[in-house]
């Protein structure tokens, strides 16, 4: 049988990549987006097709399906620093009132839910790597708190839900993603970097280069994604989900460069923003453990594929 799937968000860089994971599965995909950060371009190719639906919303509002729904993906909300900041009140919003609208629609529809939450609720981690069980060292009263606490209320939220109503929740803390169907002008430092190497112009590097970050190609995000929902096994989690290999910003430069040998850029170092995390790498012996998932594509390959992509804009 057929599952019919929801995706909120869909239309976003890891949503739309999800929803191509789910249709080569053989099941019907409802895609809802708003388009704010999503993109028709990016689900161009998917509409027409037979199993797939595209409904333009916003999840603050409440959302009526008059089908069965098995599965819901709540991957709605901004992700990028500039994009969440530039509507801090609305990036609350989504996470909230978006996040109880959607598990009321599982409850009603019995579906198993899934909220994609982030590393950002470890904030600027004062353990290192951060797995599950840490609480995080976040700046409520920071420019990056609408986001953060955003994700945190949430995942209350979704833990409330399973535990009150029976829900089947799962939560996923995911970890800095790249990848074909990224905005190439959405702020994070992977598009940056690759853009700037393209455009010719300085690569920005906020602070002096030694803070880190671990990136996961999306297909193996996705891979994850999949497996955790699609398992028979009721886990609420939290599950982190990122690739425990750690690069300094510099040596992210450096290989981007180094992968766009044609570009005259150069480096230059900027002052780092407020609250930005100094390290962040995840743990991911859960995720190894229970869904037997491990990130497979190397920084090297995965920018690769993303720099293709981008040389089409």
């Amino acid at each position: 049988m057929k599952k019919n799937v929801l995706i909120a968000g869909g239309a976003g860089f890891v949503g739309a990549n999800l929803c191509q994971k789910i249709l080569l599965a053989g099941d019907n995909v409802i895609c809802v987006d708003d388009l704010s950060t999503g993109s028709t371009r990016n689900i161009s190719s998917l509409l027409g097709q037979p199993n797939f639906t595209f409904i333009e919303h916003d999840i603050t509002h409440v959302l009526k399906i008059n089908k069965p729904i098995d599965q819901i993906y709540n991957l709605a909300c901004p992700a990028s620093p500039p994009k969440y900041q530039k509507n801090p009140i609305k990036t609350l919003k989504i996470n909230f009132q978006g996040t109880i609208n959607l598990l009321e629609l599982a409850k009603e529809k019995q579906s198993s839910f899934l909220f994609a939450s982030t590393s950002e609720v470890y904030g600027d981690p004062e353990v290192h790597p951060q797995d599950e069980s840490y609480r995080g060292s976040v700046n409520t009263v920071g420019k990056r708190a609408c986001y953060d606490e955003g994700k945190r209320i949430a995942e209350t939220l979704c833990y409330e839900f399973n535990k009150v109503c029976n829900l089947d929740v799962k939560i996923v803390r995911i970890f800095n993603t790249y990848g074909p169907l990224m905005d190439p002008d959405d702020g994070r430092v992977i598009s940056n970097f690759i853009m700037q190497a393209l455009r010719n112009e300085d690569i920005t590097i906020y602070g002096d280069g030694t803070q880190t970050r671990s990136f996961q190609f999306v297909d193996d995000l996705v891979s994850g994604l999949f497996k955790y929902m699609d398992s028979t096994e009721k886990y609420l989690g939290p599950i982190n989900m990122g690739n425990p290999v750690e690069f300094t910003m510099l040596e992210l430069a450096k290989l981007v460069l180094s992968l766009i040998p044609e570009s005259k850029s150069k480096i230059k170092f900027l002052t780092l923003p407020d609250d930005d995390p100094k390290r962040r790498k995840p743990c991911i012996k859960l995720a190894s453990k229970r869904l037997k998932w491990t990130p497979e594509v190397s920084l090297e390959i995965g920018l690769g594929k993303t720099i293709k992509y981008f040389r089409s804009f």
